[in-house]
């Protein structure tokens, strides 16, 4: 899913949050356990990541919108869902932006895709669901979004709606193509997917000049 210039660490089991810097728990003081241990799990996917890379490890505290603060020449991405942590990330000399996603291949909660997607996406997921029953069509296009999304804000600077980009995924090659509909640093995005263990994954990755 991922060039070889990114690396890539997953977790199917949390850490302790001894493995948390002392800004980092200061971040998470009053969170609830569970957010906790996905804070913790994940910057040790990236901390991981960055070792092989070459890169010390560092603190990574969230930023503006919860974007992750990457050492200086470095761009990643982090994400978790129930039962999952992962962390990607890349020199920033080989790689622009960075986004990845995971989700439950689930079905998202009524009322939820009317909110996320456009006519014409929901029109597509109608086509791929009566071919390919046993993806949640649904819930990878809200994935693919979320990925789009981390990969777009370091670039612009700003917020996303989910009604300002339009998905097209192909079932048969494991990709997808993102059209954003607001003026930004780039046209389109290009993204891979990947259903496996029960769990949605989702990558964007923008090339260095």
């Amino acid at each position: 899913m991922l060039p070889p210039q990114v690396v890539a660490v997953e977790s199917f089991v949390d850490t302790g949050e001894d493995v948390l810097y002392p800004e980092e728990r200061a971040v998470i003081a009053r969170a609830v356990d569970r957010r906790r241990r996905e804070f913790a799990t994940v910057r040790a996917c990236a901390r991981t990541a960055l070792a092989r890379l070459g890169v010390p490890p560092a603190p990574i505290l969230p930023g503006t919108r919860g974007a992750p603060g990457w050492p200086a020449g470095v761009v990643g991405s982090m994400t978790h869902c129930d039962g999952y942590r992962a962390a990607a990330v890349a020199r920033a000399a080989h790689v622009r932006s960075l986004g990845v996603d995971a989700e439950p291949d689930e079905p998202l909660p009524d009322g939820v895709l009317d909110l996320v997607s456009l006519d014409e996406e929901r029109a597509r997921l109608a086509g791929l669901a009566a071919r390919h029953p046993a993806v949640c069509w649904d819930r990878l296009l809200f994935c693919a979004k979320e990925s789009v999304y981390k990969a777009w804000y370091p670039l612009a600077g700003r917020w996303l709606g989910f009604d300002e980009v339009a998905v097209t995924v192909d079932a048969d090659a494991g990709t997808f193509a993102a059209r954003l509909l607001v003026g930004g640093p780039l046209p389109a995005f290009a993204g891979r997917w990947l259903v496996r263990d029960g769990i949605i994954l989702t990558a964007v990755t923008v090339p260095a000049p």
